[in-house]
């Protein structure tokens, strides 16, 4: 199952950064992963600095 960005996303794109399959991308409010594209690695869950990604 792809991981998954909260509310409490603050925008910062250092999740984007880390993807190796490119799949977030910044939306309206917040960065979102693309679950089509996510390949459930956990790069991103580990550098986000609000803890707002997780594995559900």
């Amino acid at each position: 199952m792809p991981h998954k960005i909260s509310s409490d996303c603050i925008s910062c794109g250092s999740c984007a950064e880390v993807c190796p399959v490119n799949a977030i991308s910044q939306g309206d409010t917040q960065y979102n992963i693309d679950p089509e594209i996510c390949i459930d690695c956990g790069a991103c869950e580990e550098v986000c600095p609000v803890n707002a990604i997780s594995h559900d």
